[in-house]
């Protein structure tokens, strides 16, 4: 695949493209619930939408669903329905947090989604036991005409598990948060590729591995192993939440490291979309203020008016809820 080599420089470059040291607060937030992972894209219409999950611990059957919101401005949300919602039975009964597929990944581009056979997707983290993330997890895919509450249909199965033939070592407990990207150039091959972080092993150790598809149904792993990691091995600590867009001639990896007790969003780049080069320098957010002292974390990031938006899952004193830092 040619030279695969990143430059200081050019990661230079993209943090100072896509810094954001001005912090706007919490901007979707709920009483009771923890409100996590965002997707933002923009509608038809111009307004935007925000993708994302819904958690209530008080509740008896306690579950990730999946909810949308929308704003006019970025900056206000309103909260409008719920894409996934638990269910009687099945696999993924009692977990569903979903993110957006095939979301635009051009730096400069409109936000828009892309459909595959005329549908939009929702890769999702699946689970038939409550509480707050209980292993085991898998993948599912659902399809909807729209991305409006009711127009989902789930597959029957994970389109990823941690018990199938090919799982490799760093995957073996559980599989969380997805990012699929349409990949025009086919550059592994294949025209849909997906990012996601799993965890495995004595520490609960998460690293982010890849899949690809030509249909968004039938997946196949790539690679023997994981792409991003920190690592460290010896105790436990997560590279997670993946997104993925496109810097000019460079794939930008945004996700986030936990460790030490903290978490902060950071990014890698990429040219060949397998190689990644980290970030060593300054997170793109990290802990400062009471709403996120705990964990600044699972980034959602885009440029809209010349102005870069980054969505992020706080974690504070008031709890868990969906913040977003600016360029300005």
């Amino acid at each position: 695949m040619g030279d695969t080599k990143i430059t200081q420089k050019e990661l230079q470059e993209v943090y100072e493209e896509m810094k954001t040291p001005v912090k706007h607060g919490m901007v979707l937030w709920e009483e009771g619930a923890c409100i996590d992972c965002p997707n933002v894209f923009r509608e038809s219409d111009g307004r935007f939408a925000m993708v994302y999950a819904r958690f209530v611990e008080a509740d008896q059957k306690a579950g990730y669903e999946t909810w949308i919101a929308h704003s006019t401005d970025l900056l206000h949300w309103e909260p409008t329905g719920r894409l996934l919602s638990q269910k009687e039975a099945g696999w993924d009964c009692l977990q569903a947090d979903g993110s957006v597929c095939l979301l635009d990944t051009d730096w400069e581009g409109d936000h828009s989604v892309h459909t595959h056979d005329g549908k939009y997707w929702l890769s999702y983290i699946g689970g038939c036991l409550p509480g707050y993330e209980p292993d085991p997890l898998r993948m599912g895919m659902a399809w909807g005409e729209a991305i409006t509450p009711g127009s989902f249909t789930r597959l029957p199965d994970p389109i990823l598990s941690n018990e199938d033939e090919d799982v490799r070592p760093f995957e073996t407990t559980t599989l969380y948060k997805s990012n699929v990207v349409y990949d025009r150039e086919e550059t592994l091959g294949y025209p849909y590729v997906m990012y996601y972080n799993a965890k495995a092993g004595r520490f609960g150790i998460e690293k982010i591995g890849m899949a690809v598809s030509r249909d968004m149904v039938n997946w196949k792993r790539y690679g023997e192993d994981a792409v991003v990691a920190n690592g460290i091995e010896e105790r436990w600590n997560i590279a997670g939440d993946p997104q993925v867009l496109r810097y000019r001639d460079l794939w930008v990896m945004h996700y986030f490291v936990a460790k030490d007790g903290m978490a902060y969003d950071t990014f890698a780049c990429s040219r060949d979309m397998v190689h990644w080069t980290k970030w060593e320098g300054e997170p793109l957010v990290k802990p400062s203020e009471d709403y996120d002292k705990t964990f600044a974390h699972k980034p959602y990031v885009l440029k809209h008016d010349g102005v870069v938006y980054h969505f992020y899952c706080a974690v504070g004193d008031m709890g868990r809820g969906i913040a977003v830092a600016a360029s300005r």
